[in-house]
């Protein structure tokens, strides 16, 4: 399974200009040999260009990905992860959307998809993620 992060599903829906054409092939590349899942907090990022929850989700069973609810287990390694990233100096005063989405694949032993690794490898060192090589 791979978890798509909002910046991928975003790039294609507005098709940046920059990161279309890598977040498209990345996509499909994805979702020819794993299912694709995101989380409710991925649905709420990539919910702002869609007028209804009907034309996102049409849109999201066309891509194939299941959204998968958040279990109290991820919910609370996404606050662990928020309390080391107070203990090294964040100013943010409440969890950020990343540190939900790096516990869910983390704990669901997923590979992230997205271009946003920075975060991901600093509060989950062991998550796999399918990422630009730039």
């Amino acid at each position: 399974m791979i978890l798509v992060d909002s910046n991928v599903l975003l790039d294609v829906f507005t098709r940046d200009p920059k990161w279309y054409s890598w977040s498209l092939k990345a996509l499909s590349d994805a979702s020819s040999t794993n299912r694709l899942v995101i989380n409710p907090i991925i649905y709420s990022e990539v919910s702002i260009g869609f007028n209804s929850v009907q034309d996102l989700d049409l849109v999201l069973n066309e891509i194939g990905l299941l959204n998968e609810p958040l279990s109290t287990e991820v919910s609370f390694l996404a606050g662990k992860a928020f309390l080391r990233y107070r203990q090294n100096g964040g100013n943010k005063t409440s969890p950020l959307p990343d540190f939900f989405i790096g516990a869910h694949a983390s704990h669901a032993n997923y590979k992230l998809l997205t271009r946003d690794r920075h975060r991901f490898l600093n509060y989950f060192p062991k998550l796999q993620i399918i990422r630009p090589n730039t």
